[in-house]
């Protein structure tokens, strides 16, 4: 692919002429495409692009505005087998996983086409008979959508659909790791008819292209979903400007909890998928298994067994469970977060690490690593992401300690509970710390119509996906008087004296 950004309705190159490759990280030697290396300059281009076509997107009938929605879904759909192969060529998430991400960009594009049907604001009593009060909402303005690599389909549509349907226009710049999906969703807005200037891609590294997105006068909301590192610079930078709306997605140390009641090849099952789905590389990913010690022994034992059995490979293979990690940078953290445990006491019960010979020496591919510690609020490794397949069993024996120990975190993303007992799932639903939690569930799979979002260092409280009208847009009160005098709610006298 020779790539451009997609400004104002036309395919153009970056200002400066230059551009960077997009590599394939099961096998390096494959390059994917060159694309757009956008600066500052392109990034103003962008935005006046996106602010010129403001006024016309924000009066078209929000029904109208949806239907584009529905056309980009049908498109999408119709493309879904061509784009999951790319997407696993460009980052790595085998191929099952990689049709999934597109199903779920769909959905979304769906569920917000049904909602533009549904009402876009509310018929409120008012104290005054003669009166009627309503609810409605606004667009903010111009949004700017900055996307990760590991859901780089799904995520840019949560952001996306919901700012277009609300009548905002949008500059999207994908993560560069992920530039030929990120064009091929915009190719499928476009040929969906998208008027001029609604949508913008901006390709290009994140303080190259990125930062300029954040900091740009004229951009009214930006979303981000990425590390807790990069969005903390974000909000700090959003702060300073007094019109902008700031919503940011950062990751998380997530736990699951099994009690020792729990169905045990379901709690085994629920931790695989939550542990090692995209090689670990999700901000939903359990990389902290909280196992009651009855059945701390029985339940090691089983989840090495079912690990091992785990297929890492070539992730176009239908027979892959693991593909590699996205970069070296990716496989140097985990390994990192690896060394670490071992500094930290950890007992290795599965020593993980880089895979060598045939196809792992073309990519970035990793096995499992996989330790038991007790609990220490002084243990980086317990507290901080690695953001691949490293993970911690920690035992507990009361149902306090455990919700302690999962507590115990700067993150609060998402949260498991494995439990026969409805009881004790009450209370780990009441008293732990997260935005997305489960029963007897794995703490992936989230559902495009439920909200999005963590607490503490996973988010600013402002989730994504469904929920995340209430960013983009905003509410106003309207107030009418159909009587021929004014009468004042609260009892406040309108005499004039």
């Amino acid at each position: 692919m020779e790539g451009k950004n997609y400004i104002g309705g036309k395919w153009v190159s970056s200002l400066s002429g230059e551009a960077f490759d997009s590599i394939s990280p099961a096998d390096i030697e494959e390059k994917i495409g060159s694309f757009a290396r956008s600066g500052e300059a392109d990034v103003a281009v962008a935005v006046a692009a996106a602010r010129e076509a403001y006024p016309a997107w924000r009066g078209i009938s929000r029904i109208k505005r949806a239907e584009y929605l529905d056309a980009f879904a049908q498109i999408a759909k119709s493309e879904t087998e061509a784009l999951a192969c790319l997407m696993a060529k460009e980052m790595g998430k085998a191929l099952n996983e990689a049709r999934a991400d597109v199903t779920e960009g769909i959905h979304m594009a769906q569920y917000m086409f049904g909602r533009g049907r549904m009402s876009a604001g509310d018929f409120l009593a008012s104290e005054i008979a003669e009166k009627d009060a309503h609810m409605l909402r606004r667009p903010k303005g111009v949004v700017t959508a900055l996307t990760p690599w590991n859901f780089p389909f799904a995520i840019p549509i949560w952001l996306i659909a919901p700012s277009l349907l609300e009548g905002n226009t949008v500059v999207f710049k994908p993560s560069g790791e992920t530039a030929a999906v990120g064009e091929k969703l915009v190719e499928y807005f476009e040929h969906a008819g998208l008027p001029p200037g609604v949508l913008n891609l901006v390709q290009g590294r994140g303080e190259e292209a990125g930062w300029p997105l954040v900091t740009h006068p004229d951009v009214d909301v930006v979303l981000f979903v990425g590390s807790a590192e990069v969005g903390g610079r974000i909000k700090q930078a959003c702060a300073a400007d007094y019109r902008k709306m700031v919503a940011c997605e950062m990751g998380g140390k997530n736990g699951i909890i099994v009690f020792d009641d729990a169905n045990l090849p379901l709690a085994v099952n629920a931790a695989v998928l939550s542990a090692f789905k995209t090689t670990g590389q999700r901000c939903t990913a359990a990389s902290r298994l909280i196992v009651q010690e009855k059945i701390l022994d029985q339940f090691v034992a089983s989840f090495i067994q079912m690990t091992k059995r785990l297929t890492i490979g070539d992730p176009l293979d239908e027979n892959v469970f693991m593909g590699p990690l996205v970069n070296e940078a990716g496989v140097k953290k985990v390994e990192f977060y690896n060394d670490l445990a071992k500094k930290e006491g950890g007992h290795v019960i599965l020593d993980g690490g880089r895979l060598k010979g045939g196809i792992y020496d073309k990519g970035y591919f990793i096995s499992p690593f996989v330790y038991i510690m007790r609990h220490d609020p002084r243990s980086r490794v317990l507290r901080e992401e690695a953001f691949g397949p490293h993970v911690a069993v920690i035992p507990f024996s009361t149902i306090e300690e455990a919700i302690h120990i999962h507590n115990d975190t700067d993150y609060g993303l998402a949260f498991s509970v494995i439990t026969e007992d409805y009881r004790k799932a009450k209370i780990c639903r009441d008293e732990c710390e997260y935005g997305v939690g489960y029963h007897n569930l794995p703490t992936i799979g989230a559902e495009v119509h439920l909200p999005f979002g963590g607490l503490k260092r996973s988010g600013t409280g402002l989730p994504s996906a469904s929920t995340l009208v209430d960013v983009v847009s905003h509410r106003i009160a309207w107030t009418v008087n159909y009587a021929e005098q004014i009468k004042m709610a609260q009892g406040l006298s309108a005499e004039v004296i």
